[in-house]
């Protein structure tokens, strides 16, 4: 016994060293995006800062594979050290998981421990100049004379841009043709291109477009005017009452990562986002930087979940 009381006193100090010391390497961010996304750019701009606190590079590494499903599959099975975390939006946690089931390959809830959620992400509908409405009245009205008709592009069955294309056509009772990409980068060049009408997509990846004249932006679906497009009017107050629609980017660990660890990764994520330097640089894209705790984020993510399996229900979204 006092052979085993030593060799367990042994080992408590080199244990409490290893917490001690992390990061001793780089750590590792899985992304299950396309790059240029709005959630991979949030987890681009937080990982740098993160880094700074952390005193170590964090390797951004995007993993867009079958609607993100193997990025998460391969997050929800490394090692739970600290050194691989993961920035995910709510179309992997929330809507793929709702649309198919235990198919996705990883649990929302069992799989990863929460970080942070970094930003809210607020959405605009952007459309071919070529596309004869220039706001959200005269398109609806549209809609209606002519039904199914306008096309309309998603980076994907369940991805946020046709979630929410789905809500306001509930809300409206106007009927599109959805023309899924795979990824939401192919969907925006087609609809620059003039291939499919419109769509909507999270900020600030319309802004360059609409900026350079290549689309134009027809309202917001934040539930006010946002102040990086201060003259863009929201889908509410264009006369769909209520009408509101953000998902959000957020990091992750896997299940079973230490709890002094997920501390000093959320103490590094909430110093980050609260820089002056990336907090304005975050909100100057459109983004809201949020930055809560743990806790405040599972309970985001469970309200969130079943809320968006409503809306799947609702729409019968289904992914072949």
């Amino acid at each position: 016994m006092k052979r085993l009381g030593f060799a367990i006193a042994a080992l408590l100090p080199m244990a409490c060293g290893n917490a001690q010391t992390y990061p001793d390497r780089p750590l590792k961010m899985i992304v299950p995006l396309t790059a240029g996304s709005a959630v991979d750019a949030a987890s681009r701009i937080t990982a740098e800062g993160m880094a700074e606190h952390l005193g170590q590079r964090i390797v951004v590494e995007n993993m867009p594979g079958a609607s993100g499903q193997i990025g998460m599959r391969l997050a929800a099975r490394s090692a739970p050290d600290g050194y691989t975390i993961i920035g995910a939006n709510d179309s992997i946690l929330a809507m793929l998981p709702n649309i198919k089931g235990k198919e996705v390959g990883y649990d929302s809830f069992t799989d990863f421990t929460p970080v942070t959620q970094m930003v809210t992400v607020n959405f605009a509908l952007m459309a071919h100049p070529s596309f004869a409405p220039n706001n959200i009245r005269e398109f609806i009205a549209l809609a209606k004379e002519k039904p199914n008709t306008i096309n309309f592009g998603s980076g994907g069955p369940g991805s946020p841009q046709h979630v929410v294309m789905e809500m306001l056509m509930q809300a409206t009772g106007i009927k599109l043709n959805h023309v899924p990409y795979r990824g939401l980068t192919p969907a925006v060049n087609d609809t620059v291109a003039g291939h499919v009408n419109l769509m909507f997509a999270g900020l600030p990846t319309p802004i360059p477009f609409a900026q350079a004249g290549r689309l134009k932006l027809l309202a917001t679906s934040a539930a006010e005017r946002l102040k990086v497009l201060p003259d863009l009017p929201t889908i509410a107050e264009s006369g769909v009452a209520g009408f509101e629609f953000t998902t959000w980017g957020a990091i992750l660990a896997p299940a079973a990562t230490p709890p002094d660890i997920i501390a000093r990764l959320h103490k590094a994520a909430v110093a980050a986002l609260r820089s002056p330097a990336i907090e304005n640089r975050l909100t100057a894209s459109g983004y809201e930087v949020v930055a809560n705790t743990p806790e405040q984020f599972s309970a985001r993510l469970k309200t969130h979940y079943e809320k968006i399996g409503r809306i799947v229900k609702a729409a019968n979204i289904r992914i072949d």
